[in-house]
């Protein structure tokens, strides 16, 4: 019989060897990229759960649908303000873990 390996390791350590130790450039790049992908998904997911399109969340935001979109795709960070309303008109809230 066969032993199974065991490749079980840390995460930081992979972090660390693919984007570099905590505080570096390409570790703080690496964590915005991430950042704005997770921001992206969840207002992706909550504009599709209230049936809205692009376009009119954009529109009720004050900005255009290609933004709306590539804040989705995490291709940038909305502004503090943005985000805010797009949470709000979205119905989602922010609270703090206990």
């Amino acid at each position: 019989m066969q032993k199974k390996a065991n490749n079980v390791g840390d995460f930081d350590e992979v972090l660390n060897a693919l984007y570099g130790k905590p505080g570096t450039p390409q570790r703080e790049a690496f964590r915005r990229e991430a950042y704005a992908y997770c921001v992206g998904s969840i207002i992706h997911d909550a504009r599709k759960s209230e049936g809205m399109t692009q376009q009119e969340l954009a529109e009720k935001v004050g900005t255009k649908k290609s933004y709306i979109s590539r804040i989705e795709t995490g291709s940038v960070e909305p502004s503090a303000g943005l985000f805010l309303n797009i949470l709000n008109i979205l119905g989602l809230t922010i609270t703090r873990p206990l």
